[in-house]
């Protein structure tokens, strides 16, 4: 899948694709894998029982980061304001830092 943010792109790979809620909840943190949901409302997230930080891209029909956060462990409400229609949530961890530096910036280089 390839994300436009800013005029720039990125290529993430190895996207699976979740029709269920449960999300990241009990996935060990380095073997988690990026999830990506197709959504056609605008629904909150939650962390619950996601026990490692994630970040959380809110995506257009085009592939376009509209809003990213990264969500903390047992967060109860994450929701954007802009219209949407996939979430991708990309464990923070050495697999998956390339991308989450990419997309939050340097400020987030030496985590």
């Amino acid at each position: 899948m390839k994300l436009k943010l800013n005029n720039k792109y990125i290529e993430i790979k190895d996207i699976k694709k979740s029709s269920g809620v449960i999300g990241l909840m009990f996935s060990r943190r380095e073997k988690a894998p990026i999830l990506l949901f197709e959504k056609s409302k605008n629904r909150a997230i939650h962390s619950f029982f996601v026990f490692f930080p994630f970040l959380c891209l809110w995506l257009d029909d085009k592939n376009s980061v509209v809003e990213f956060k990264i969500v903390r462990p047992f967060s109860h409400y994450e929701k954007t304001s802009k219209d949407f229609s996939k979430i991708v949530e990309i464990p923070i961890n050495r697999r998956h830092h390339n991308i989450v530096t990419f997309i939050v910036g340097e400020r987030f280089k030496n985590k």
